[in-house]
């Protein structure tokens, strides 16, 4: 009996460590601080009660015509409490060489950006940056585990800081799926 006692306290114990490291382990979209395509800080927690695409951008790249798009979608749902955040990277053949003022520049003269771009990242490899540690791997979201397989990869992130839904990149941005995710609560 007291053997039995002494498992299920165990058993409860080991249940609650775990339990305690995941919830040390779990963070929220908001918890995030990045660095704009200015070098300036921008804590994500400033987007709360906002719908967010996180998108990771290249400017030779065959999707980068999807910067028209995003813009459209953008400006036409941004006072719906809906907003898109580019976050440039090389990691696809080479396809975001640029400095940061170089991309800024680049989107600003050719696709006329106004929603938010970040600095320079990683989405993959031993030099992601924390925040697609956290969009692809379920353990740390608690929704899904994901692989940014190339430019232009869509993360749908909810109100309240939480990954809804991951968007292939090939798919438009100004898709009937990503519309009705907007439109509905």
């Amino acid at each position: 009996m007291q053997r039995k006692i002494s498992v299920v306290i165990l058993m409860t114990l080991a249940l609650s460590m775990f339990s305690l490291v995941q919830a040390q382990q779990a963070k929220s979209f908001y918890d995030f601080t990045m660095k704009d395509i200015d070098g300036n800080l921008f804590k994500l927690s400033e987007l709360k009660g906002k719908k967010v695409m996180v998108v990771n951008t290249a400017s030779h790249c065959g999707n980068t015509p999807q910067y028209t798009d995003l813009e459209k979608l953008y400006e036409e749902f941004a006072k719906q409490d809906f907003v898109i955040i580019g976050f440039p990277a090389n990691n696809f053949g080479s396809q975001e060489p640029g400095t940061n003022e170089e991309i800024k520049n680049f989107c600003s003269i050719n696709y006329k950006v106004t929603f938010p771009m970040m600095s320079k990242i990683s989405v993959k490899g031993d030099d992601m940056d924390p925040l697609y540690k956290w969009l692809t791997s379920k353990e740390l979201n608690g929704v899904m585990d994901s692989e940014v397989t190339w430019n232009f990869q869509k993360y749908l992130i909810d109100e309240n800081g939480r990954l809804v839904d991951m968007i292939k990149p090939k798919e438009n941005p100004y898709s009937e799926k990503v519309l009705n995710w907007i439109k509905n609560n």
